[in-house]
């Protein structure tokens, strides 16, 4: 059973963010795992708000969106069918990925290239749901964000569609972090300057989440993840939601113990 947690405010805006950390945040379960797992649709805002809560509860972070989007950029380098599930999955088994696990820094680069910024662009935007609902393709990209959790000793924020339910079950806190439909369309207009039309923000927010959402649910909390509606929280109230969720939880459990 889910638990949902709401407030009101305004749009969310990474810049309004006091990142100031506390010593009892970034020393929750010291010396133990401490992995918050966040599940969302497009522009929840799950991978700005995500990277601030690593950064003040001092823990790694992994946005496994840019492993997909990596991995779209390098079949259409290579120019794949992105239709082709076997050349998909051999790509994904190919790919040679770097990418940094720390919230105040981001590089994604494939074959020592950097793609950052590359990966952002409408093309990959408009083309990785393809590479996303190919399964043997994401079979590979869940064991490698699996292994990112084990070299991050297990003190990690990670974020996507699937780490509550596959990646990372049994994570110590688990969470859904969700928002109205017109709240996502709003903030990924704003996050995109204004450059799309209403149609392209539709193709890119509401059309791929349906995409996704043929394999993998991201839209309702299984049983035992915390549900964040963000749809009239800003920024700052929301990273306080997520914060508060695992000092909730993180309690009830040394409670429970």
């Amino acid at each position: 059973m889910d638990s949902t947690a709401r407030m009101d405010a305004g749009p969310l805006r990474a810049d309004t963010a006091t990142s100031a950390a506390t010593p009892a945040l970034k020393g929750l379960r010291q010396g133990k795992s401490l992995v918050v797992a966040i599940d969302g649709p497009s522009g929840s805002g799950k991978s700005s708000v995500s990277r601030e809560a690593a950064r003040r509860l001092g823990l790694a972070y992994l946005d496994t969106g840019a492993m997909y989007r990596a991995l779209t950029w390098y079949c259409l380098d290579a120019g794949l069918d992105l239709n082709d599930a076997v050349a998909v999955e051999a790509a994904a088994e190919a790919l040679r990925l770097e990418q940094n696990t720390t919230p105040d820094t981001e590089f994604v680069r494939v074959d020592g290239q950097d793609i950052t910024e590359a990966i952002r662009a409408p093309r990959i935007s408009s083309a990785v749901s393809a590479v996303a609902t190919t399964l043997g393709a994401r079979k590979e990209l869940v064991r490698r964000q699996q292994d990112a959790i084990v070299r991050a000793h297990r003190r990690i924020v990670v974020e996507g569609r699937d780490i509550t339910t596959v990646v990372a079950p049994a994570s110590e806190v688990r969470l859904l972090l969700t928002a109205s439909e017109e709240a996502r369309m709003a903030r990924r207009g704003i996050q995109l300057g204004g450059s799309q039309s209403k149609e392209q923000l539709t193709a890119q927010v509401l059309a791929r989440d349906a995409k996704d959402a043929t394999v993998v649910e991201f839209h309702r909390a299984a049983d035992g993840v915390v549900t964040v509606d963000s749809s009239d929280l800003n920024f700052e109230e929301t990273v306080d939601a997520v914060i508060r969720v695992v000092l909730d939880t993180v309690q009830a459990k040394h409670t429970d113990a």
